[in-house]
């Protein structure tokens, strides 16, 4: 700790605001669904995944390990590098929090330390295969994954649950749910505040204080933990709200499926030491347990965006980053006015989040969008059984038959006799 300089100690801080907005940004992940469908109360819910978060983080090193010596050489990487990589991802992570799109806080870390890196030593400086296989093939694997996984299990679930009392299956539900959720907020701590826990390890690296190679210390494990729980626990109700309600209506059955299915994707991943967003899978298994469910609809207008967002993530948080790198490099002065200009954002975009205020008293108060028939309602519809020939009788039977001379279709009120 003696060691480390002034503009260190200012990149340690800056990846901790970024743990931070990490946790509240991906706060739905994990809670988003047990919300809407009733199973917690919405501070509940965020007090239990900031606890679990943090006891998360205690548990695997192996994501800090591909953070801090795999995505990116070590060698030509300076503190001022990663500063301008947190830039990039801090600011994304606010814009789309501002909007309520839930995107990879994850991503835009990568993407910004892949952009900074490229505008300070070059392209060879990114591990080309690492990228290829530990982020980009589980960013569109694990969505995918965690989607069928859901869809089968709700479709299972509904199954085997058809006979049974809708009032009794709906509690154990909500209990299975509370369960899958606490889940979710553990590989969460597991996968997330390890990314930040690498970055910092990377700093210390760029900086001397620690030999190439390092795992995190104590000390940085501890406070990542703890930024990204505390996070968690004032809530991303923008972000919420879009995926407990904005995706897809779900009720216990299928927020039971969803969590489930997304845990179990992040945990594995964790132990491989993929960088996989988790944003991704959570997304990924809502959409497919809303399917999942016989007259279950997703809102792909909602979903169109959110895809969009996962696209613009890596390129949008890299030329930020870029940029930022650029001026670093200019000295002292650089690296004020980066800072000057970070702060100044993230406060303008406080201010404009205000105007319209989304916490935990209104984050359930939201109307479903009128969605137009497209491609998936309109394929589905083509397949829809046919009416049975009685059912068609019946209705010839109706329209050809005429009502009783002098009879209305309106009642008569008394007053009128």
């Amino acid at each position: 700790m003696e060691h480390i300089t002034l503009l260190l100690a200012i990149v340690i801080v800056t990846a901790l605001v970024f743990d931070f907005t990490n946790g509240f940004h991906d706060t739905a992940n994990a809670m988003a669904t047990t919300i809407s469908t009733g199973a917690l109360k919405p501070k509940t819910a965020v007090a239990m995944s900031a606890v679990l978060n943090l006891v998360g983080a205690f548990l695997s090193v192996e994501v800090a390990k591909t953070i801090s010596s795999g995505i990116v050489t070590e060698e030509g990487i300076t503190p001022e590098v990663i500063f301008a990589a947190l830039v990039g991802a801090i600011l994304w992570n606010l814009l789309t929090w501002l909007i309520g799109l839930p995107s990879s806080s994850s991503h835009a870390l990568m993407g910004g330390l892949i952009g900074a890196t490229i505008a300070s030593v070059g392209v060879s400086g990114v591990n080309g295969g690492t990228v290829v296989t530990k982020v980009l093939i589980p960013a569109i694997a694990a969505p995918l994954v965690a989607g069928l996984a859901a869809y089968l299990a709700s479709r299972l679930t509904y199954r085997i649950g058809r006979n049974a009392d809708p009032k009794a299956t709906a509690k154990g539900y909500r209990a299975g749910q509370i369960t899958s959720a606490g889940l979710v907020s553990l590989a969460h701590g597991t996968n997330d505040a390890q990314k930040t826990m690498g970055i910092i390890t990377l700093a210390l690296v760029a900086g001397g204080v620690l030999a190439p190679g390092s795992n995190p210390p104590m000390w940085v494990i501890m406070s990542a933990g703890i930024a990204i729980a505390l996070g968690t626990y004032l809530g991303g109700w923008r972000i919420i709200r879009t995926m407990g309600k904005g995706l897809t209506d779900l009720q216990p059955q299928q927020g039971f499926a969803a969590q489930t299915s997304a845990a179990s994707v992040i945990l594995a991943s964790s132990n491989l030491g993929f960088s996989l967003s988790t944003t991704h899978s959570c997304s990924g298994a809502v959409m497919g347990a809303g399917l999942g469910r016989k007259g279950g609809v997703v809102r792909w207008s909602t979903a169109t965006r959110m895809f969009v967002a996962w696209g613009l993530t890596l390129p949008a948080a890299g030329l930020v980053a870029a940029g930022s790198e650029f001026v670093t490099k200019q000295g002292d002065w650089g690296v004020a006015a980066v800072a000057a200009f970070l702060i100044g954002s993230c406060v303008a975009i406080w201010f404009i989040s205000r105007r319209q205020v989304v916490d935990h008293t209104n984050v359930n108060d939201v109307e479903a969008e009128a969605e137009p028939a497209g491609v998936v309602t309109t394929a589905m519809a083509a397949v829809t059984v046919p009416p049975t020939a009685a059912a068609l009788a019946a209705d010839d039977l109706k329209t050809t038959i005429p009502a009783p001379a002098g009879s209305s279709a309106e009642p008569v009120s008394p007053a009128a006799v």
